[in-house]
């Protein structure tokens, strides 16, 4: 196998931050005719429905069908995948449903309102949207955690119906995706991927319900695709490649950290796996751990290719100098493998999600710690977060006026509205002042 040969930086040395930046560049692979080609689909998918997807369910995933029948899955078959599954897969994907479920019904927003020293009422009510769509890939790994993630927080919410849609290459389906789906409340699932699911959830077919939102993750299509139907209907974000930034003091077995560095590699060749440290001997055990346990990988030559591409280390002079780096980089999945990691918290601005401690590894959080896995990537950390059962929820204000408030407020808006030259504005206050 090819030497991994990661890319090595010092803090400090000439051109440093345009290497930094170089590396943390990444440009999606959307160009313009893969634009042309997802607004085809979709328009394709608007104007024929559920023909259109039968059509492409042949074209794009091997899977010729005569109906829509073909591309529905009942309630009655997401349970029974779930009974195929043995004890073992059935029990860790309810303890990580039940955990996910958990943590996020703390972040559940309530309704709420007051009345001002005028009378009048104000407020805010929240409720839950009424349809949201999960994308679930289907490709070389069968993402049920992706379906916990996803639907886990929707259910939390309060939303009444959640649709799925994964492809079915050739017409085959995971039982463990499903099966996921049977624990994480989703009501309504449909075999279809790409660009004509994404169409599909947003506009509506014969078949499949147009929905409020769509979340989850895909490939370039899909991402292509969720940025085209934004507006017409909300979308989570669009995510980049996944992303680890690991900060060690060296005090971590460096194979552990060669395995953290692992974990995100071996979704993707774009995937970017960082370490910064500033013991440059403990750097070379990391490089060395690499070597020895590369070869043992099932996903082997994803890793390398990922390691080559845009893995990264960096070698500080003193550790609090990764602070900064973390702010810039603003990473998707942060380690903290450091004596009291909490003593850097106030510090850090900018992550999806911070792992605190040796034991702490990011696999922890994919699928079962209980925080979503959902995050931004590609820096969006500095303005995105993660997704929560806050996307699931609108807010109304609340505002009702009191007489005494129409004729105190009510000259106040006259002069702010005559002083945009909105005269209807003005005068609609101004009907009830003294009324």
């Amino acid at each position: 196998m090819t030497s991994v040969a990661m890319k090595y930086l010092k803090l400090g040395e000439s051109g440093f931050d345009q290497s930094l930046s170089d590396m943390l560049s990444w440009e999606s692979v959307s160009n313009a005719d893969m634009q042309k080609l997802v607004a085809d689909i979709i328009h394709h998918v608007r104007t024929e429905g559920d023909q259109a997807l039968i059509e492409y369910s042949a074209k794009f995933d091997s899977y010729p069908v005569d109906s829509m029948a073909a591309l529905t899955v009942s309630a009655e078959d997401i349970e029974a995948a779930f009974n195929r599954l043995d004890e073992a897969k059935q029990d860790a994907l309810k303890v990580a449903a039940e955990r996910v479920e958990k943590y996020h019904s703390k972040q559940l927003s309530e309704s709420w309102q007051y009345t001002d020293e005028l009378g009048v009422v104000l407020g805010q009510k929240v409720t839950a949207m009424d349809k949201v769509g999960i994308y679930v890939p289907g490709g070389v790994a069968p993402l049920a955690s992706s379906v916990i993630m996803n639907a886990m927080p929707a259910k939390v919410a309060g939303v009444k119906d959640i649709v799925m849609a994964t492809p079915a290459p050739n017409g085959e389906v995971s039982d463990f995706v499903l099966a996921a789906a049977y624990v994480s409340g989703v009501t309504e699932c449909y075999l279809l991927g790409g660009a004509q699911a994404i169409a599909a959830l947003a506009y509506g077919t014969q078949t499949v319900p147009s929905v409020d939102k769509i979340v989850g993750p895909g490939n370039a299509f899909v991402a292509t695709a969720k940025a085209q139907v934004f507006g017409k209907v909300g979308i989570d974000m669009i995510a980049g490649p996944s992303e680890i930034l690991v900060v060690c003091d060296g005090k971590t077995n460096p194979d552990w950290i060669a395995m953290d560095l692992f974990s995100q590699a071996e979704h993707s060749h774009d995937a970017q796996a960082i370490l910064i440290s500033q013991d440059a001997e403990f750097l070379a055990q990391v490089k060395a751990s690499i070597e020895k346990l590369l070869p043992t990988m099932e996903r082997a030559d994803t890793i390398l290719e990922s390691l080559n591409n845009r893995g990264l280390m960096i070698e500080v002079a003193q550790l609090e100098q990764a602070i900064e780096l973390i702010n810039t980089i603003a990473p998707e999945h942060l380690e903290l493998s450091i004596d009291e990691p909490e003593s850097w918290l106030d510090g850090i601005r900018h992550a999806g999600a911070i792992f605190m401690g040796r034991h702490s590894s990011e696999a922890l959080g994919d699928y079962c710690a209980g925080p979503n896995h959902v995050l931004p990537t590609s820096g969006t950390a500095r303005f995105f977060s993660p997704l929560g059962v806050y996307d699931f929820q609108k807010r109304s204000s609340l505002i009702g006026a009191s007489a005494q408030a129409a004729n105190t407020l009510g000259p106040v808006v006259s002069v702010l509205a005559r002083g945009e030259l909105l005269t209807a504005h003005a005068q609609s206050a101004e009907y009830r002042i003294n009324d």
